[in-house]
């Protein structure tokens, strides 16, 4: 059997056996253990100890569940209610007025969460109501907040980014700096879109509220004060060189639980609550690296990816042309699972392609992030649309017809850092140049 067939056949097994309802890292493992088999005489239960072992006995992992834990945290506090009233009076003279909030909301949110779907469901949880309430077109409410729900994946801290970076042994300290200005860059793309549909349609905006005097809106930043300083504490430590990723996340842990207990939201229920949420989900992933980490050791046997990059090097394609044909596929991709199981799933196979190109692997985890966002509000499997389909009750194929703008701008981002790689790579090398 040649690499081709065997590659054309391990992938068709994956995607049966993921129809079958299989987890994740046992589909993966599976698809491993038939690989070895078919291509090496290796043992596959020796490779499966020492894959798994290695994937997991990594210090970087550790700031995954960390991260995990002080979102679960925050999302049990009174912090989203606290930033929405903060924000509020300075975005109402914004063209668009308070849908900015699920921007700006999101956003910040995202600065201290790391997850999409946890960002998406906190701040929707306090902006939605508020946003329907006070008359706010309903297309544009749950859209914006389905599209700047994804922001959770590249401002960092970001969980898909720290899995990147296990997956392809990269710097997350890097990453998550490489993460900051595309971030403000698509946010900024979210808020212009708002600007420029409240003005075409002004009809279809609720009458403006009374003017906020300035010390009032000055007087209501107070309560923006405690996500400031843990901003700062988080992400300042990793930027200022104080702190390594890992670290930082402790930290995060520990300026966390202090918040909640300073807003009287930490109690016995809410501190294992928020525990036992962030070790379910830290163990799925980590199962699913666990798999991964076995299925790339089996590719490297059968000899796939190098066979595979040598054969797309072949067609002679110029970069923006592979880039292309990879964001096609990742979207397609998105179509069927979430976005740490793409991000695992393609590393074997992607990043000998993409390191044969030429391409910065930094740069590459910031694009990758970038077309994992898109998938985010893709029918059928986007977490987003879950979340808001819980909320609205609206089916997620109708809340996927009003994200399209903003999946479109997602595509003009991923257009613009493959176009200006310095988006996304200008402030890590500017930082680490000083030190």
């Amino acid at each position: 059997m040649s690499v081709l067939t065997l590659s054309l056949v391990l992938m068709l097994l994956l995607f049966a056996i993921l129809g079958t309802g299989v987890w994740i890292a046992i589909a993966l493992a599976m698809v491993g253990f038939v690989a070895i088999l078919s291509s090496t005489a290796t043992p596959p239960g020796q490779v499966l100890a020492s894959s798994m072992w290695a994937a997991s006995n990594s210090w970087d992992l550790t700031a995954l569940p960390m991260f995990i834990w002080m979102g679960e945290i925050l999302y049990r506090t009174k912090l989203p209610e606290d930033m929405f009233a903060g924000l509020a009076p300075w975005l109402q003279r914004l063209p668009g007025r308070l849908l900015h909030t699920n921007v700006v909301g999101c956003a910040i949110f995202a600065a201290v969460s790391g997850s999409s779907a946890a960002t998406c469901a906190t701040i929707g949880r306090i902006a939605l109501p508020e946003l329907l309430k006070r008359g706010y077109d309903e297309k544009m409410a749950i859209g914006t907040l389905a599209g700047s729900g994804t922001l959770g994946l590249l401002i960092p801290p970001s969980i898909i980014l720290i899995v990147y970076a296990t997956a392809t042994d990269q710097s997350i300290a890097r990453l998550f700096i490489a993460g900051v200005v595309p971030g403000i860059m698509l946010a900024a793309l979210f808020m212009g879109f708002i600007a420029v549909w409240a003005l075409i349609n002004n009809s279809r905006m609720p009458p403006p509220e009374p003017a906020v005097p300035f010390l009032e809106r000055v007087y209501a930043s107070r309560r923006l004060i405690p996500v400031t300083l843990l901003i700062l504490g988080v992400i300042g430590s990793i930027y200022g060189g104080l702190a390594s990723a890992t670290e930082a996340a402790v930290v995060g842990v520990f300026l966390s639980l202090a918040l909640s207990w300073w807003s009287d939201t930490l109690n016995k229920t809410s501190f294992i609550d928020a525990l036992l949420a962030a070790t379910r989900t830290s163990c799925m992933i980590a199962f699913i690296l666990a798999g991964a980490a076995y299925l790339t050791a089996a590719m490297g046997f059968t000899g796939i990816p190098i066979v595979l990059a040598e054969w797309i090097s072949g067609f002679k394609l110029p970069p923006w042309a592979l880039l292309t044909a990879l964001t096609a596929f990742y979207i397609v991709l998105g179509c069927f699972l979430d976005g740490i199981s793409m991000v695992v799933l393609t590393t074997s196979i992607i990043i000998p392609l993409v390191t044969k190109a030429g391409f910065d692997l930094i740069w590459f985890g910031i694009y990758v992030v970038l077309v994992v966002e898109m998938a985010q509000i893709t029918p059928p499997v986007g977490f987003n649309l879950y979340v808001l389909q819980g909320m609205t009750g609206r089916n997620i194929f109708t809340i996927g017809t009003y994200t399209l703008p903003l999946f479109l701008l997602m595509c003009l981002a991923v257009a613009l850092v493959a176009m200006f790689p310095g988006i996304a790579l200008w402030l890590p090398s500017t930082m680490f140049d000083m030190r």
